[in-house]
Order: structure tokens, then sequence, then C-alpha cells
């Protein structure tokens, strides 16, 4: 017998039996057309999440991976192409957040656990927004992420020349966004980040270090220009 085709096989049961309910009930009911398409996703997709609150919107084409980690709160709307997965670190919306089309957001685990990804109430997370764990992601209440921001809390450990970097561990500690930021178009945000409270990051800026409370920042790397108090 071959035992790469055993392997494969036994990895094939397993996913079956990790997702298999979970990838028929989305497979189903994920293309119906709105609005009667969301009454019924609704209601099926209760079976599947811990938690889907009042009034969620999920528009059609939405993938989900990993539901029994991911909780969405009241008034919660998804828009036509997400994908959100989670491997074993929770991900979480709160009330009122608004996830625009395209978005990605995983939170990868398996042996890299963490607090995972929370967005907080009232946050907008524009078109084509990008973010991933292992390491924990905390967005705050009513922020503005505009189209094609990434955010990764995770880097990979490249010191060892013998060894291909793909090979070699990740090195996470975590990403904050506080309270009523605005991030614009194209701004990346590198681990180990905090973004103040009440902070402005201009377009296509790369977040490497803290940002202030109440801080505008332009550039590669993002610097401080000026402070809204």
């Amino acid at each position: 017998m071959d035992l790469t085709k055993l392997k494969d096989l036994n990895s094939l049961a397993g996913l079956i039996q990790k997702y298999g309910h979970e990838y028929l009930l989305t497979g189903l009911f994920s293309h119906l057309p709105t609005p009667i398409g969301a009454i019924i996703r609704n209601g099926v997709y209760r079976t599947l999440f811990p938690k889907l609150g009042d009034s969620v919107y999920i528009r059609p084409d939405v993938q989900f991976i990993g539901t029994r980690y991911i909780k969405i709160g009241d008034r919660v709307q998804i828009e036509k192409g997400a994908f959100i997965k989670s491997n074993s670190n929770p991900i979480c919306f709160e009330q009122g957040v608004h996830i625009e089309r395209g978005v990605n957001i995983t939170a990868f685990g398996n042996y890299y656990h963490s607090d995972g990804i929370t967005i907080g109430e009232s946050t907008l997370v524009g078109p084509y927004v990008c973010m991933a764990g292992p390491g924990f992601i905390k967005i705050g209440t009513k922020c503005l992420l505009a189209s094609h921001v990434s955010i990764y809390a995770n880097n990979h450990v490249f010191e060892d020349l013998e060894q291909p970097i793909v090979d070699q561990p990740l090195d996470y500690k975590g990403i904050v966004i506080e309270d009523n930021c605005w991030l614009g178009t194209g701004v990346r945000v590198v681990d180990g980040v905090t973004i103040g409270h009440g902070s402005v990051i201009g377009a296509g800026a790369v977040v490497t270090r803290d940002i202030p409370p109440y801080s505008v920042a332009v550039g590669v790397p993002a610097k401080v220009i000026k402070t809204r108090q």
C-alpha cells in the first residue's frame, strides 16, 4: 500500500470529521441571493456559530472556515466575497461591525495560540483588507480601515542561513489599534505595533513602531507629522 496515499486519505477523513457539517451547510446556503438568502443563512448558521447576534446581514458568497471559533454580534454586516477563517484562535466581530467585500481575515492557530482577532463595535473594515495572526489583533470601536489595509501579527524568523525561511519558526507579538482610528488606503501595520486612540494614518504608510494617541502619521516608515490635540 502506498503510505503517502494512505496519509492523504487520513488527512481528508480528519477534515471531513472536523468541518464536514460546516462545509455542507455553508456550501448549500452561501450562494442564495439576498434578501431571502440572508434570512435563511441566519437561521441555518445559528447551528454553526457559538454566537450569531440579531439583525446580522451576511451577503452571498461569504466563506467561513472554523465557525466554532467565530462570534458575530448584533447588526453585523458582511459583504459578498469575504473570507473568514479560524484554525482554532477566536475571531470576534462586536455589534455594528461592517465587513466590506473581499476582506480576508485569518486567525491561524494549531500550534500557535493567542487571543485571536477582535474587531470592536461599529468599526468599518473596507474592501480587500487583509489581516492575519497567529498573534492577536485587537481593533477598537468606531475605527475606519480603508481599502487594501494589511495587518499581519507575525514575522518569520530568518537568522539560520542553512534552513529555508519557510521552515523557521514564527515570531508574533500582537497588534493593537485603539478606538476611533482611521487607516487610509493601503496602510501596512506590522507585528508588535500599537496605534493610539484617535490616530490617523495616511494612505500607503507602513507602521513599524507605536503611534501615540491623537497622532497623524504618514510615510514609509510612518512618522508622526502632527497631533490632533
